[in-house]
């Protein structure tokens, strides 16, 4: 997001740090007023108008979700719609992002975010795993509610009440696939404290001395702590792949056998 919409950003972020308790309950409420503004694109683009007096935008905001949703979350969407915004788009996608803040930060609040950034993971291995429901949940043509409650079948009380409402949103698919977006939130999720995701492939569980070694080793060499997420593929043989964003260092057995397979093959 860049330009006018960026700033607003900025300030609506400002507006949701502020928020002194149950921020994870306004994160879901935040979700569901993006919910409701990509269903009513009028409303959306009222809100918008750069021709509007921000109060009244604001006093609109309150006529139609006051009584609906909590102060918190009112004043946040108050912020949100006093801003300029290059597009209403911008303007639910601020505020998903802002959802997403608000539930990251009751993670942290809570001891809980190491936990979230492994759930999320996870979830997206789990779905993509299964091809039919990979399938179900990349069908635009079934709602975002149904697939909220696909999850809560799936995953309820496997996966904490945010890592839920994440998984949930993502399957909304606004800005992009599932599982990109899904690898988004896990990305707010680390920047939190500032760290990098790592997807660490081994044929064999890591133990908790050799998964701190490995963590500090990849924070020497990036200059930022690294969360794990470890996956146990057999096929790795030995040794061990990591990947952090772009990045690829495999050093697995099966990798360097391949190798020495093409050469000797010429």
């Amino acid at each position: 997001m860049r330009g006018i919409s960026a700033k607003s950003l900025d300030e609506v972020l400002t507006a949701v740090a502020a928020v002194k308790t149950g921020s994870g309950d306004v994160g879901v409420e935040l979700f569901t007023i993006v919910s409701t503004l990509d269903r009513e694109p009028a409303l959306r683009r009222v809100l918008t108008d750069p021709s509007t007096e921000a109060d009244a935008k604001a006093g609109l905001a309150e006529q139609v979700f006051g009584g609906k949703i909590s102060a918190d979350a009112l004043r946040i969407l108050k912020v949100a719609v006093s801003g300029r915004w290059a597009s209403g788009r911008d303007l639910t996608d601020g505020l998903e992002t802002a959802g997403v803040t608000a539930l990251v930060a009751a993670a942290d609040s809570a001891g809980e975010l190491d936990a979230l950034e492994t759930e999320l993971f996870e979830v997206g291995r789990f779905v993509r795993s299964d091809a039919e429901l990979r399938q179900v949940v990349s069908d635009r043509g079934l709602s975002a509610a149904g697939k909220s409650e696909l999850f809560t079948t799936l995953l309820g009380g496997r996966v904490t009440g945010t890592t839920l409402a994440l998984a949930s949103q993502a399957a909304a698919a606004r800005t992009g696939s599932f599982e990109k977006v899904l690898a988004a939130f896990g990305v707010t999720a680390a920047a939190r404290r500032s760290r990098l995701l790592a997807e660490v492939r081994v044929a064999a569980e890591l133990g908790e001395t050799e998964k701190t070694r490995l963590a500090a080793a990849l924070g020497k060499k990036y200059g930022r702590d690294v969360h794990l997420n470890i996956v146990i593929d057999p096929s790795i043989v030995g040794g061990i792949a990591v990947s952090v964003g772009d990045e690829i260092v495999d050093g697995s057995m099966s990798t360097r056998l391949e190798v020495a397979r093409r050469r000797l093959a010429g």
